[in-house]
């Protein structure tokens, strides 16, 4: 079993920042890749960040210079900041792990999900 639990979401101001933080926990053996997707209503899921093993970040088109991903491997946690925030960031926001456990191969893992929305 493993766990993926978001936290931090909530309504931000247009022009604000939010931090997102994301813990990975159970029967991890190897986490190979973690990061973010997001999903709007009504549109796809859309990567926001995801950072590999060896520490090299990819990041989404739509949010590229305004964020910023980090990740603790010793911890399994990754981290978001988002920073000038528009109505458009609104969206579920999903963390997800590409890991191995101790009973199965490699898979994707993804969190409940949390909510952001950026209004005034």
């Amino acid at each position: 079993q493993v766990q993926l639990v978001e936290s931090g979401g909530g309504l931000v101001q247009p022009g604000g920042s939010l931090r997102l933080s994301c813990a990975a926990s159970g029967d991890i053996f190897s986490i190979y890749a973690m990061g973010w997707y997001r999903q709007a209503p009504g549109k796809q899921r859309e990567l926001v960040a995801v950072i590999s093993s060896g520490g090299d970040i990819t990041y989404g088109d739509t949010v590229k210079g305004r964020v910023t991903s980090t990740r603790d491997n010793d911890k399994n946690t990754v981290t978001l900041q988002m920073n000038n925030v528009k109505p458009e960031d609104t969206a579920l926001y999903y963390c997800k792990g590409l890991m191995v456990t101790t009973t199965s191969g490699s898979a994707d893992y993804w969190g409940q999900g949390t909510q952001v929305t950026v209004s005034s």
